[in-house]
């Protein structure tokens, strides 16, 4: 089965677009971070590949590709482990997820100096799978409810290197199989800061005219 076909098999979910000042690309307009995934749908060689490449051909400082990952299917051995390395919170409904995808980055280079910018590499990474993920129909949600230490034990990460983020990827499940807390959270309505307190000119906190207060 191709991937669009895959995609229009699944089960769509509610629509819930960016409310913006402006039109946005409808990949950015229609991403959204959801708790609810179908536990019987997996991932194919070829949706996981194009996330990968997604992330692989992200923006990277002197194109470092520092960035790495860790990726495992529901039902496999790196799924388990870092499943385990989440918080109680996190586990009550990423178990559901196709996939766990823990993403590591480099905080020293070789000769031991701070690596300032290898979590910003990450983050970049980390949204374009994100978008790439919208083009087929899934959905990401990004967790810091980890506990690092753990990961870095279960992967034998060295010490150079840190896992910052796991993000749960999967198509999208009925709501009804979340927690109450956790579909109390699904229900809520998305909220951003408008343009005008987080674009600024001239001065700390002086809005970027040309915003005013564009984005509420």
């Amino acid at each position: 089965m191709t991937i669009e076909a895959l995609r229009s098999a699944r089960v769509a979910a509610p629509v819930r677009l960016a409310e913006s000042s402006v039109p946005l690309h409808p990949l950015l307009a229609e991403r959204w971070s959801t708790r609810s995934f179908a536990p019987d749908v997996h991932l194919t060689d070829a949706e996981l590949l194009a996330l990968l490449e997604a992330a692989r051909w992200a923006p990277s400082r002197s194109n470092g590709q520092t960035r790495r990952f860790l990726v495992g299917r529901r039902g496999d051995d790196t799924f388990t482990r870092i499943y385990d390395a989440l918080k109680p919170q996190n586990q009550a409904w990423a178990g559901n997820a196709a996939a766990l995808i823990a993403g590591v980055a480099p905080v020293a280079d070789a000769e031991g100096e701070v690596d300032r910018l290898g979590a910003y590499d990450l983050g970049q990474a980390i949204a374009h799978l994100s978008v790439q993920a919208t083009a087929l129909g899934l959905h990401v949600r990004q967790m810091a409810g980890f506990h690092p230490d753990v990961i870095r034990s279960a992967f034998s990460i060295p010490q150079t290197h840190a896992p910052l983020v796991v993000a749960a990827v999967g198509a999208y499940g009925d709501p009804s199989i979340l927690d109450e807390g956790s579909a109390e959270k699904e229900r809520a309505a998305r909220q951003r800061h408008p343009v005008a307190a987080i674009a600024f000119a001239d001065a700390w906190e002086s809005p970027l005219p040309v915003v005013g207060n564009a984005g509420k």
